[in-house]
């Protein structure tokens, strides 16, 4: 009887994978049609029903992005460096839901360890190895971040592209203040890399904690996917009782700006040696100019609405 039913798991598995096979190749011919009629309707001086055919495509193409969700993809660069050509996607929903669920609860947690650990390397203890530890911890935690929330978007999640990129800069300064040597120029930035850190916590711990409420309820409501996630950032779904977060990322934001100005003034010191410093600096920029840029664009797109709506009224 065991025997019997392992066969007949091998063969449903085999009739799965060629299922699997036949729908990708319908969406790619699909998506290759849907291409080529958007070309040829840019091309069309004809007004009459384009409308109505645009509203048809964008209907069809977010079909097809939530049939992908559940069929295999060849994963990107990233995931293919780190994990090779293995098959990321998660078949139902129930296993897709958990694992993001399981994502959000290794944030939360993390959060709260770097937040406690900040605040022993500043307050209560000062040794370089603490430090390094920190660091470490830093570079595992965004690296981690990175490849599971790739996993993800591979299954649907919506991630916006600059709050999927900023964790490889974070990673990426992590790595750097890893390598930075024991010296006066680190004690000269040391406390204040670390107040940063614990604000930082403090902010994530604040946005995970209103984010996962406003999402259970805008998902409840039909209104947001299920594969949504919270971000260290402001998304325009966030209007409604996020608002009041704003100073506090703005804040944040403006500190990044304050560690890079300090970064590149200590660069200019006779005595600076390190690399490390205006690579910190340049990472710190990045990451200010992207987070600032990214929150005004969606206050701005929010305003625009807004005036549009009183307009029609």
């Amino acid at each position: 009887l065991n025997k019997d039913t392992h066969r007949l798991y091998k063969q449903k598995l085999e009739e799965v994978t060629k299922l699997q096979n036949s729908c990708s190749g319908a969406i790619a011919r699909q998506r290759k049609k849907l291409k080529e009629l958007t070309l040829s309707l840019e091309d069309s001086e004809t007004v009459n029903s384009i409308a109505e055919i645009e509203d048809s495509m964008k209907d069809r193409a977010h079909a097809f992005f939530e049939m992908e969700a559940f069929l295999p993809k060849k994963n990107g660069l990233y995931l293919s460096l780190v994990l090779g050509n293995v098959n990321v996607t998660l078949l139902n929903k129930q296993a897709k839901f958990a694992y993001k669920d399981e994502y959000e609860k290794f944030k939360l947690f993390l959060t709260v360890i770097l937040f406690m650990f900040s605040f022993t390397c500043c307050f209560l203890l000062s040794y370089r190895v603490l430090d390094a530890l920190f660091n470490f911890l830093l570079v595992w935690y965004y690296c981690t971040l990175t490849i599971r929330e790739s996993i993800l978007i591979s299954n649907g999640s919506r991630i916006k592209g600059w709050w999927v990129f900023h964790h490889y800069v974070s990673t990426f300064l992590s790595g750097v203040m890893l390598t930075w040597p024991e010296g006066t120029l680190y004690q000269m930035f040391r406390n204040q890399f670390l107040s940063y850190n614990l604000y930082q916590s403090f902010v994530q711990f604040l946005q995970y904690y209103y984010q996962s409420g406003c999402l259970y309820r805008l998902r409840a409501l039909g209104e947001r996917h299920n594969m949504d996630l919270t971000v260290e950032g402001f998304q325009s779904w966030m209007w409604r009782g996020l608002t009041f977060l704003l100073p506090f990322l703005f804040f944040g934001h403006f500190w990044q700006l304050y560690n890079s100005m300090t970064l590149f003034k200590m660069f200019q010191l006779p005595e600076c040696k390190e690399w490390q410093v205006v690579m910190c600096g340049c990472s710190y920029m990045v990451l200010f100019m992207g987070n600032l840029f990214t929150t005004l664009r969606v206050v701005y797109q929010k305003y625009m609405n807004n005036q549009d709506k009183s307009k029609r009224m």
